[in-house]
């Protein structure tokens, strides 16, 4: 990020790491999240130099004219709506900070969305792709033991990787998670779960880390942490050694967690708890698929369906 920042005049990188900076101190924003504001405010302060315009000098109809431009240059919808946050939020943090006396994105709308369903697996493709991993080998028993967490507690992949041996309480079956916003959440372990992370904590991860110590509880075989990128290959490489030809996202194993857990009968709230989401409404889109997946159960089945 701060070499995409370096590319900018002094002034435009001194506003932007400004507002970076307060976005870590004031909100807790992820690494992640930061650097993708940091991208898109340096795209548009480039941008901005070839119209002969800065960052604090910029009108509404700047503002449009780019937005128009990144839909143009073929940004979809969603991408366009999530720049467009940024910069209300770059704007309202200079209007706090007197660098300028109007709001540029005020009265900009964004671009409509549908919203996604998200992608869950089925229960049979779940448990073909947990039985995948090779569990007499240490890679294979750490990898069963994460995919085993994630279908267990939806954890997001970030708070998977990042998970440290101070957050496992395995004498009471929980997890102390750090989530988005830095806010702290226990989730519960099942016992299959348990099981799975106990074996790896006392053998695989002792084999991998051999003389050297590490924080977080899964590790590679150069005793640091995994990383979010290769774990997602490894789940990629996994559904592919399972069979499973269905399109999976870094998310799938919580959202086929959240999705089984709803059609079993849980609790919106619970499940609202346990995904760590602070508004509802996020959670509710889960209500979507499990009454889709009842609706084809239904018309599979019933010799009315």
């Amino acid at each position: 990020m701060s070499r995409v920042i370096e590319t900018l005049p002094a002034a435009e990188q001194a506003l932007i790491e400004r507002f970076l900076d307060a976005q870590w101190m004031e909100r807790g924003l992820s690494t992640n999240t930061l650097a993708a504001y940091g991208r898109d405010l340096s795209a548009f302060a480039r941008w901005l130099g070839t119209q002969d315009a800065g960052l604090t000098s910029a009108g509404r109809q700047t503002v449009q004219a780019y937005l128009a431009h990144r839909h143009s240059q073929g940004s979809r919808p969603r991408s366009v709506a999530r720049l467009l946050s940024c910069l209300r939020r770059f704007y309202a943090f200079a209007l706090r900070e007197g660098w300028l006396s109007d709001n540029p994105t005020e009265r900009i709308e964004a671009p409509r969305l549908g919203r996604p369903l998200p992608t869950a697996l089925g229960e049979g493709d779940t448990e073909a792709l947990l039985s995948a991993p090779d569990v007499t080998q240490p890679l294979g028993l750490r990898d069963r033991a994460m995919l085993e967490l994630l279908y267990a507690t939806g954890l997001r992949v970030s708070e998977l990787v990042g998970l440290p041996m101070l957050g496992v309480n395995l004498r009471q079956g929980v997890l102390r998670v750090v989530g988005k916003g830095s806010k702290t959440r226990l989730v519960p372990l099942g016992e299959e779960a348990q099981d799975w992370l106990q074996r790896y904590l006392d053998t695989a991860r002792l084999e991998l880390l051999g003389a050297r110590s590490c924080a977080s509880v899964f590790v590679t075989r150069r005793g640091g942490p995994l990383t979010r990128q290769a774990f997602w290959y490894l789940i990629k490489r996994y559904a592919r050694q399972a069979g499973i030809t269905q399109h999976l996202s870094p998310h799938t194993l919580r959202h086929s967690f959240a999705t089984h857990l709803l059609n079993h009968g849980a609790d919106l709230r619970v499940v609202q708890m346990l995904l760590g989401h602070s508004d509802l409404s996020t959670t509710q889109i889960y209500t979507h698929v499990a009454n889709a997946r009842l609706k084809a159960l239904h018309a599979a089945h019933h010799p009315r369906g």
